[in-house]
């Protein structure tokens, strides 16, 4: 965000320019529940290859404390929106959740792949693919890649699980080729939070949806 400027704020609607960054964080009882990583990936990210400004994180920080729960009052487990222009100014607004028609692995992994892209041009990807195969659990991130803010809970679920977690660039592409059938696939999103693969779940990756829905029902 440029020196001086300060970002714009709407639970209605936006008034900005051309999006260069949009964030849809899962909104549980009107807060959000995993608000501290979601603001510490807005952080790490970059808009037109500068670094998200502190100034920034502060603000949307701010109005998720002192509007969110009034904003979120026709959606209260919604999606929060953030987005930021390519001048630099920024505004919140909730929509309405609608969960994912597809969640066939493949159908996951094709959402992975759009969302890499993204994180190639901002430095992290809102939703990434995991994989557990022969006891290892596989990361969809690039090897300098920061989390996002569910892809971090994953992590952490991963550690309290008992799962080291393996960086896998190419596991996204193996996916889509077919090279790679595990039993268990998921994605982990920030919109959508732990979703299993309709044809590739188990009792592994059923145990991280019910720790990130857990989480969930505690702000219901």
């Amino acid at each position: 965000m440029p020196r001086g400027r300060q970002p714009q704020v709407t639970m209605s609607g936006f008034s900005l320019g051309r999006p260069a960054l949009v964030c849809r964080w899962r909104l549980a009882g009107r807060s959000l529940p995993l608000e501290n990583r979601h603001l510490r990936a807005l952080g790490q990210r970059t808009v037109n290859g500068t670094a998200v400004s502190v100034q920034l994180v502060a603000w949307a920080k701010q109005h998720i404390e002192w509007t969110l729960s009034d904003g979120a009052a026709l959606y209260p487990d919604g999606v929060l929106m953030t987005v930021v222009d390519e001048a630099g100014s920024a505004a919140m607004a909730v929509g309405p959740y609608e969960p994912l028609a597809r969640t066939t692995a493949l159908a996951l992994a094709r959402r992975a792949a759009r969302s890499a892209q993204e994180g190639e041009r901002t430095g992290v990807s809102p939703e990434t693919l995991w994989a557990l195969s022969d006891g290892r659990l596989l990361w969809s991130a690039g090897r300098d890649e920061a989390a996002a803010g569910t892809a971090s809970l994953v992590c952490d679920l991963a550690r309290t699980l008992g799962f080291v977690v393996e960086r896998d660039e190419g596991l996204v592409e193996r996916a889509l080729a077919g090279e790679d059938k595990p039993a268990e696939v998921f994605l982990a999103s920030d919109e959508h939070g732990v979703v299993l693969a309709s044809n590739a779940q188990g009792p592994s990756s059923q145990r991280f949806a019910a720790g990130y829905e857990k989480l969930l029902a505690t702000r219901r």
